[in-house]
């Protein structure tokens, strides 16, 4: 069994704008520079980066929480889903805080997710809200 990864990620924008940015097909694949297919309905399936990752969304809580079912392609077919849980908050600076915990994540495929979430989450996601608050 794999270690689960646990992250704490500061961003300066809402909660609320993080939840939709991530939930949101058009903002995603934006934000990630990768075609994604998101919803929020519970049992619908989802991918991002082109369907290098993918699941079924299991609970929304909006504007505060996403938990769904994740496998990549490197994952074997007889590995198991892993589950992603985000959380996120307010925090006392005025930015928001994301709290990742992503658990049975594919021993062959665990370094990888646990860098790619830096790499091609957090990383992006700082641009993307640097990028639209240059918009404004």
């Amino acid at each position: 069994m794999t270690p689960p990864i646990i992250e704490w990620v500061k961003l300066y924008t809402t909660p609320e704008d993080l939840y939709r940015t991530y939930v949101d097909s058009a903002k995603h694949s934006e934000m990630t520079g990768m075609p994604a297919e998101m919803s929020e309905q519970v049992g619908a399936k989802w991918s991002a980066f082109g369907g290098s990752i993918y699941g079924t969304n299991l609970m929304f809580v909006p504007g505060k929480m996403i938990v769904q079912t994740w496998r990549s392609t490197e994952f074997k077919k007889t590995d198991s889903d892993s589950i992603m849980v985000m959380n996120f908050s307010k925090t006392t600076d005025g930015a928001a805080q994301i709290h990742l915990v992503h658990v049975n994540v594919a021993e062959q495929d665990h370094k990888g997710v646990t860098n790619g979430w830096k790499q091609y989450y957090w990383d992006p996601w700082r641009a993307y809200i640097k990028k639209l608050k240059g918009k404004k």
